[in-house]
């Protein structure tokens, strides 16, 4: 498997998430990985990125989000960095989708979908920051 190593920064504003799709995309075409493979990466980091936007930064524009992209074995690990109000993602409880959506409680399926599109998700907060990394199994 080839190896990358690449990054994207952005503040958080849900404007830019309009840059993760060329981001991925290039990820994708340099490990040539299935358009399917490339889409559900896309859409597990856009859940992530705009869970940052609404949720991390209360009141503060102009703050940064960190992507770091790289290859670890036959895996891509997507590092998201930031440092807005600490919240572990991993904590959060399943959202039970067998319920009707009128019974679900609002919230949490976007942690859902990450959960379901990615190998794992680890969560630490250090110095400061929020460090979320989702991991895909690729190879």
């Amino acid at each position: 498997m080839k190896e990358i190593k690449t990054e994207l920064m952005l503040q958080n504003d849900i404007s830019e998430i309009s840059k993760l799709e060329p981001f991925i995309g290039n990820i994708g075409e340099e490990l040539e990985l299935p358009p399917d493979v490339v889409y559900n990466l896309n859409l597990a980091l856009e859940e992530a990125v705009s869970n940052i936007v609404l949720y991390a930064y209360p009141g503060k524009t102009g703050q940064d989000i960190r992507i770091q992209a790289h290859t670890e074995g036959h895996s891509l690990l997507l590092t998201l960095t930031d440092s807005g109000i600490p919240f572990d993602p991993t904590k959060v409880k399943s959202a039970d989708v067998t319920l009707p959506a009128e019974e679900r409680p609002i919230g949490g399926l976007g942690i859902f979908l990450i959960k379901s599109l990615m190998t794992e998700m680890r969560y630490q907060y250090k110095e400061g920051k929020n460090i979320l990394t989702l991991v895909k199994t690729i190879g």
